[in-house]
This record gives C-alpha cells, sequence and structure tokens, in this order.
C-alpha cells in the first residue's frame, strides 16, 4: 500500500521533478544515489520551511530590537522631561523660600517700627496731657487776675468817689488832688502790673494752644503712620497664614483641632512674680480701636506661628533627595505580580539601589524591620496621629524608639518584600487610614 502510494506520487512528480542520480566515485569504484521525485520534493519543502522559518525569526528579531530601541529612547525622554521638570520645582521652592525669608524680615522691621510709633505715641500723648493741664491751670489764673483787676477798678472808682463827695468844694483843686496824689498812684501801679501779667497769661495760652495744635497734628500723623502700617502688617498676616491653612485643609487634616494640640503642647508660662505698678506720667494709653487691632494682629501672629510648628511636624517633605522615577501613585491598580486591581496604599520611587532615604518630618521610630509584603520596613509616628513607612530597604539606618528629625537619614533603597525591583515604597497614614503622600508633599512645596 505504502509502495503503491510512492509509486503514484513519482509518476504524478516525474514530469516536473524528473528522477536524477548522483554519482560517487572512490578507489574502490563508482556508486550512485537515486534521486526519486518525492525525495527531491521532499528536500524542495524542507528547503523552503527553513527559509521561511529563517525570515520569520529575522523579521521578528528586527522588530524586537526597534521597538525596545523606542521604548529606551522614549524612556530617556520621559526622564529627562521629569528631571527638567523636578529641576524647575527646585527652583521655583527655591524662590519660594527666598521670598518667605525676605517677608520674614519685612514683617520683622514693620513690629519693630509699631514698638517704636507705640512708644512714640504714648510719649505724645503724655505730653499733650501735660500741656492740657497747664492751659486749664493757666485759663483758672487768667480768670483770677481778671476778677481781681475788675475789682481794683471797681474799689479805684469808689475811692475817688468818696474823695471828691468828702472833699471842700471852696478849696482850690490842686489841694485835693495833693491829698488823693498817693492813692491814685497806687491804684495805677496795680492796674498796669496786673495788666501785664493779664497779657503775658494770655501769651502764655496761647502758646500752649499752638503746642497741643502742634501735638495734635504730630498725633494726627503718628495714627495715619500707625493705620499705614498695620495695613501693611494685615496683609502680610494675610498673605502669610491663607497658604499655611490652606495646605492643611489640601491634606485632609482639621486645622482647628491642629493648632489647639499644638497651643497645648506649647503652653509653658513662668517668672518671678512681681508687685504691680501704676504710672503718674498723666495716664496716657492707646486708644481702644489701635488696641484692639493690635490684639487682633497679635493673635494672627501666633495662629501663623503655630501652623508653622504644625508644618514642621507634618510630612510634607521628599524622602528621595536624589534621582529617581515616579513609577506608581496612590490608589487602586493592576498587581504587578498578577494578582488583579489591588489598592496601593502608597506611592513608589524607582531609583538606583543604595539610594539614602529620609525621614520626612520629626518623630519617634516604631519599626525598624522585616514584615511581610514591605521587606524591610521602617516606621515612623509623627504628631496629629499621623504615621509614615518607608518600605523594601536594603539596609536600615535606624532603631525603634529612635526620634530622628525631618531629614535625617534612616535607611538605603532596596528591593526586599514583594516587589518587581529597586524602589522605595512610602505610605502616609492619618488615624491608621492611608492618605495619598503626595497631597503632603505638594502642599509643603506650595507654601515652603
Amino acid at each position: 500500500m505504502k509502495t503503491r502510494l510512492f509509486s503514484a506520487l513519482d509518476h504524478a512528480l516525474e514530469r516536473k521533478l524528473p528522477e536524477q542520480r548522483l554519482f560517487l566515485k572512490s578507489e574502490e569504484g563508482t556508486r550512485f544515489i537515486r534521486l526519486r521525485p518525492t525525495m527531491q520534493a521532499g528536500i524542495v519543502l524542507g528547503g523552503a520551511a527553513i527559509a521561511c522559518w529563517t525570515f520569520v525569526v529575522t523579521a521578528i528579531f528586527l522588530m524586537d530590537t526597534i521597538s525596545s530601541g523606542n521604548a529606551r529612547e522614549q524612556a530617556q525622554r520621559e526622564r529627562a522631561i521629569y528631571e527638567a521638570r523636578l529641576n524647575a520645582l527646585s527652583n521655583e521652592r527655591d524662590d519660594r523660600a527666598v521670598e518667605a525669608s525676605a517677608a520674614h524680615a519685612r514683617f520683622y522691621v514693620a513690629l519693630e517700627q509699631i514698638s517704636e510709633m507705640q512708644s512714640s505715641l504714648l510719649a505724645s500723648e503724655d505730653r499733650r496731657n501735660e500741656l492740657e493741664t497747664g492751659i486749664e491751670v493757666i485759663q483758672t489764673t487768667l480768670r483770677k487776675t481778671m476778677k481781681d483787676r475788675d475789682a481794683a477798678r471797681d474799689e479805684s472808682e469808689v475811692l475817688l468817689a468818696q474823695i471828691n463827695a468828702d472833699g471842700d468844694p471852696n478849696a482850690p483843686l490842686l489841694a485835693r488832688a495833693k491829698s488823693t496824689d498817693g492813692s491814685v498812684s497806687f491804684l495805677t501801679e496795680a492796674l498796669e502790673q496786673t495788666a501785664a501779667e493779664r497779657d503775658q497769661i494770655a501769651r502764655d495760652a496761647q502758646d500752649a494752644i499752638d503746642t497741643a495744635a502742634e501735638l495734635r497734628f504730630t498725633l494726627k500723623m503718628n495714627e495715619d503712620r500707625n493705620e499705614q502700617i498695620f495695613t501693611r502688617l494685615e496683609e502680610a498676616v494675610t498673605v502669610s497664614l491663607e497658604p499655611l491653612d490652606k495646605m492643611f485643609r489640601a491634606a485632609g487634616m482639621p486645622t482647628e483641632s491642629i493648632l489647639r494640640e499644638v497651643r497645648r503642647g506649647y503652653s509653658g508660662q513662668g517668672g518671678p512674680l512681681l508687685p504691680a505698678t501704676m504710672s503718674t506720667s498723666g495716664g496716657g494709653t492707646i486708644t481702644d480701636k489701635t488696641s484692639t487691632r493690635a490684639n487682633r494682629l497679635l493673635k494672627e501672629l501666633d495662629r501663623i506661628n503655630l501652623f508653622r510648628i504644625a508644618a514642621d511636624k507634618s510630612p510634607v517633605a521628599m524622602p528621595v533627595k536624589a534621582a529617581f522615577r515616579f513609577t506608581s501613585p496612590f490608589g487602586y491598580r493592576k498587581d504587578p505580580k498578577g494578582a488583579g486591581r489591588r489598592m496601593h496604599a502608597g506611592v513608589d520611587f524607582a531609583g538606583s539601589r543604595g539610594t539614602p532615604i529620609y525621614a520626612t518630618a520629626d518623630g519617634v521610630v516604631t519599626h525598624a524591620g522585616w514584615q511581610s509584603g514591605y521587606g524591610r520596613l521602617v516606621k515612623i509616628k509623627h504628631a496629629f496621629g499621623i504615621e509614615t513607612r518607608y518600605a523594601h530597604n536594603s539596609n536600615i539606618r535606624v532603631k525603634v524608639g529612635q526620634r530622628v528629625s525631618r531629614g535625617d537619614r534612616i535607611s538605603d533603597m532596596g528591593a526586599t518584600g514583594r516587589v518587581t525591583g529597586t524602589h522605595l515604597h512610602y505610605e502616609v497614614r492619618l488615624n491608621g487610614t492611608p492618605v495619598n503622600p503626595m497631597t503632603y508633599i505638594k502642599a509643603g512645596r506650595d507654601v515652603f
């Protein structure tokens, strides 16, 4: 059956592929090999199959080479763009830091000016009160002197009338004048002296009035200047306070409870007790409106200070300062190990092995060792119920119970635990619940 099949095939292919004979000559003799049509067809088909396989493999290899080259170029371009963006953000952060320092300097200069203006304002008030008291004394003396002058005039008129009535009308006029000459001279001198004192008192009163008007003008100028200073300070406080409040709200942290907690932690008071004393320099005080405004401004300044203390205790810094690639965001994602779609409780920063990892805020180390899935893990407890986690480290540089500050090196980047490559898995948890770390990092970058 098989022989007949091959014979039929040979007969069918004989027209296209006639039988060939391959002669092999040697010392022993000459031999030949018969190449039937089916064998020739098999050789041709096998050669064609090998050629096609070689072509397909070569094409696949060339396509893989081209695609891998494009992927590398794309990765390099993305890395260059990301590094340029990081450099721009770093420069912007430095500019904001310089502006903040300049604003602080202007703020302290304005505070000094307010202190000086308040001192001058108090001195002006004291001087004005003293001058008003002097003017009242002068006016009282002037009224008394004018009453004495009028009384002296009335008395002189009465004396003259008595002299004229009691005198002898038949006596010569010169004799009567001699008898009254002494009294008239005395009254004239008294009137002249009283008039001179009156004029001097009037001049002193006018000088006091002019001085009081000048002091009122100076006080008005001081009040206007204080108004300008208060306005600039209030604007500076508003500009400084709003970004801080916005930063904590963006991070999902209740600002009022945070400020209360900071205030409780920084509420120490003390000092020796001294007996209270009262000023006797006239009792000059700042007006109620100015005092209320100054107290409100001081409260806002205290609020800014509390915000800055809270910011120092919050994880608003970057855990990696060297070159890195942001490989995975916070939220649901496809598991790199092929376990389906799962929640990613942090962010991933890919870099070279041994890249330094830094604490993002002040706190206490609560875990420094191996944990399933995380590999070598560092946990740091911060204020306000915040905890940060640094996973997959190759080396840990801190111990449990150790207190660390922002910027302290705590570990080295590695690939321990459940990973596909070297990177840092960074988490932020608020009261045990994972939150997006980039919210804190972006908030800190926008403010500082």
